[in-house]
């Protein structure tokens, strides 16, 4: 019940911001509410849902150069934190970073070639490629369109939000 969604005119995500920002945006007319929790935020003669999911009223530019830095973290959330092998979902420490095509064969540590994988399908790949272990991907390795969803790694996972992220 701590973090909102904020997207952007366009419904595209832009941010995860406290309850208490998301109600300044609304309060102050920049933004609406889109969802809410059952919960109720109450004063003497008012009365608001707790927002779950904003949406900005104007549209805010967002720089396209700005990319997201590669890291664990952030593939694990670009992930959903799914080995992307068997589906399984785990807790992060059970959770790997694994390179498509093994680096010693060339591959490079870039979005479209590293995925999460438990341990028991890594360790089953190996220094191979999925085909050659065989296993199949269930998504294709892309580098993620949102930089917001590299704070989703950090906030509570909502289903909410899920709506708002296309794959």
């Amino acid at each position: 019940m701590d973090a909102v969604l904020v997207l952007n005119a366009t419904y595209e995500p832009l941010n995860v911001v406290s309850v208490r920002r998301a109600v300044v945006l609304i309060l102050k007319e920049k933004a609406e509410l889109l969802e809410a929790t059952q919960a109720q935020l109450r004063a003497e003669h008012f009365a608001m849902d707790v927002p779950l999911v904003i949406r900005l009223v104007r549209y805010v530019r967002i720089p396209r150069r700005l990319t997201l830095p590669l890291s664990r973290r952030t593939v694990l959330a670009r992930d959903h934190y799914t080995c992307q092998y068997c589906g399984v979902q785990a807790s992060k420490s059970s959770l790997t970073v694994d390179h498509v095509l093994p680096r010693w064969r060339g591959g490079k540590n870039t979005w479209d070639n590293v995925v999460t994988a438990c341990v028991s399908c890594n360790q089953r790949k190996g220094g191979r490629t999925p085909v050659e272990a065989g296993l199949r991907l269930r998504s294709k390795p892309q580098q993620p369109r949102y930089v917001a969803i590299a704070l989703l790694g950090i906030a509570p996972n909502k289903t909410a939000w899920s709506k708002y992220f296309s794959e």
